[in-house]
């Protein structure tokens, strides 16, 4: 059996900066998924070599256990199962709800021994747990008719609520077991085709409407404000700034690798009102050519620089990830990737005049 050091950082490291919004800074993290099947393994990788540590997603494992099958252990009132190409709302709760329970009851008892071992139940460290948005869900989830939940705006405004309610479940379990300051992400990677009215409909016959931004907007201000913790929404397609003009109090996780002078500006807008940046800057997948911490630290000044905005802000409102999740590297990678993503997080933390 292949065994796994547990490197996990001393209880009595330095306190990272933290944000007005609660989400500290000075730091890297992970999107969330993590490549294999092996909970215990991915778990001891991401709290070895993090200091914002999160709940590892394991796509690998089957259905219940990716992005959108999680959420079968997440939505209260709304029971998911299979369907023929995804999943669907059900009328009672199913093996895959089931399932997707087991795989989630597994995966934090995985961590509150990892966090026991090191000494860091109960000391506020910060822990990240990640769900998919509303939005994401109702447009990958099919009603029982065979449309997408997205199709029928009351069962939009279901998920919302479900969402939110069991996500508030979610956090209290996580912030019970841990002692954690627990920090939300809510991955939206088909945010934009909602809000564009691309999501793909039954039949070419019954086009899905589009959601205006500001409504979205709307509703994910409602959950945000109902879980009181700080929230990072991750979108790894391309950033919507029409949407973050409306979306105030939320850190905005995206792949800033090529950023064009639209994302300039959103960037300079978000930081300028005091929101955080979730940089993603570290390849999610092995590149061809090296990547260390320094590199992407510079790289991430020099984005500071084109938009003209004083350098402390790195230090102040930058968090380093990969540029989107990790389900698709090698294991080797994935550790890579995250020890960088750290290790540039802390070069921003402590002097970035110096880059």
């Amino acid at each position: 059996m292949r065994s796994y050091r547990v490197h996990l950082v001393a209880a009595d490291r330095r306190r990272d900066p933290v944000t007005t919004s609660g989400l500290p800074t000075g730091v890297g993290t992970g999107v969330g998924s993590m490549p294999g099947a092996d909970p215990r393994a991915a778990a001891a990788v991401v709290n070895g070599e993090l200091d914002l540590a999160h709940l590892v997603e394991l796509p690998g494992r089957g259905l219940g256990s990716d992005l959108i099958g999680r959420m079968a252990a997440i939505l209260v009132d709304l029971p998911m199962d299979t369907a023929t190409w995804g999943y669907r709302l059900a009328q009672r709760e199913s093996q895959l709800t089931r399932r997707a329970r087991d795989f989630l009851k597994e995966d934090l008892d995985v961590v509150e021994e990892l966090w026991e071992t090191a000494g860091f139940v109960g000391t506020g460290r910060p822990f990240k747990v990640q769900v998919a948005g509303p939005f994401t869900t109702s447009a990958s989830v099919e009603l029982p008719n065979g449309h997408r939940v997205l199709k029928d705006p009351g069962a939009v405004r279901d998920i919302v609520a479900s969402t939110a309610e069991g996500l508030r479940e979610h956090v209290g379990e996580v912030t019970r077991r841990l002692g954690a300051r627990v920090v939300v992400q809510i991955d939206e990677p088909m945010i934009g085709r909602v809000i564009d009215g691309t999501v793909k409909p039954l039949t070419r016959f019954d086009p899905i409407r589009a959601i205006p931004a500001i409504e979205v907007a709307r509703a994910l201000t409602e959950l945000i404000e109902l879980l009181d913790v700080p929230v990072v929404l991750h979108d790894c397609s391309r950033p919507r700034w029409d949407l973050l003009e409306h979306l105030r109090g939320v850190a905005y996780s995206i792949d800033v690798t090529a950023p064009t002078d639209v994302d300039l500006d959103g960037i300079g807008m978000l930081i300028d009102r005091g929101d955080v940046l979730v940089a993603g800057r570290v390849p999610s997948t092995a590149p061809k050519h090296p990547v260390n911490a320094d590199t992407v630290a510079t790289g991430l000044a020099a984005i500071t620089d084109r938009i003209g905005l004083n350098r402390k802000v790195l230090s102040e409102s930058v968090v380093v990830t990969p540029t989107c999740g990790l389900a698709g590297a090698s294991e080797s990678w994935a550790e890579k990737a995250l020890a960088v993503s750290a290790e540039a997080g802390q070069l921003l933390g402590a002097d970035p005049t110096a880059l």
